[in-house]
């Protein structure tokens, strides 16, 4: 039943062409635009272009995918009455729930070795293995972070068309204020504060530290894991008190 219902979701996905074009094509093509801009530069710790936004655009693909295909679809279904009509089939809700998240690992994780196969193939990009599991293994620990975020703010939408275009905003905003476009560096100092205040920043220092071996437990690391701890555990109560509702 769950491979039916899994194979089901990840048909859908692919059908949905904005979907495909925003989170699938978009990052990776700008990974490599980028590149071509920003590659002959040197980042924090002497890491080349490539050590960088390797995890970055790894990171912002996970972010997108979660967000949109996670998300937004639990407000499409709960607005268009799928979800009223699935509570009288004898699939039940957990096999759907389990279906979504399996769904988005997957997707997350073909992401993943993507950038990766372009960062080889562009960049000649290279792995450590210790790293490289390091790195996946906290991969698939920020895509459960990010599930339960996404389906504590996603739970307060009423209407497709107004989760749409937060969607659409956040992903934007993620971009600029996470790292993930330009360095914060170079930026006005209003987008250092707003990066402050933006999660997906502090999961961005993170997962670039472990991917190039780096990660030091200094005050601003434990800064950063604190605030997704505490966004997290706000997530939680919100789902708790939303179910209960």
């Amino acid at each position: 039943m769950l491979a039916t219902q899994l194979k089901y979701d990840l048909l859908m996905f692919f059908r949905e062409i904005f979907f495909v074009i925003f989170i699938v094509i978009l990052p990776p093509a700008s990974y490599v635009f980028m590149g071509q801009l920003y590659g002959e530069w040197s980042y924090n710790g002497g890491l080349s272009y490539a050590e960088t936004y390797t995890p970055s655009f790894i990171l912002l693909i996970a972010f997108g995918i979660i967000f949109f295909a996670f998300g937004f679809d639990q407000v499409e279904n709960r607005t268009t009455g799928i979800e009223k009509r699935i509570t009288i089939t004898p699939v039940p809700k957990s096999i759907l729930l389990l279906s979504a998240i399996v769904k988005s690992v997957i997707l997350t994780s073909l992401g993943f070795f993507l950038i990766c196969l372009i960062g080889a193939a562009v960049y000649k990009l290279n792995f450590h293995l210790v790293n490289f599991i390091a790195a996946y293994t906290f991969f698939i620990f920020m895509n459960a972070v990010l599930l339960v975020i996404a389906s504590a703010i996603y739970s307060f939408f009423k209407t497709q068309n107004s989760a749409l275009i937060f969607s659409i905003v956040i992903f934007q905003v993620v971009m600029i204020t996470g790292g993930f476009a330009i360095p914060i560096e170079l930026m006005p100092k209003f987008v250092h504060t707003i990066a402050n205040f933006n999660m997906m920043s502090h999961m961005n220092q993170l997962f670039v530290s472990i991917w190039n071996g780096q990660l030091a437990w200094t005050s601003e690391t434990m800064i950063s894991s604190g605030f997704i701890a505490l966004i997290f555990l706000i997530s939680l109560v919100v789902l708790r008190l939303r179910q209960e509702k």
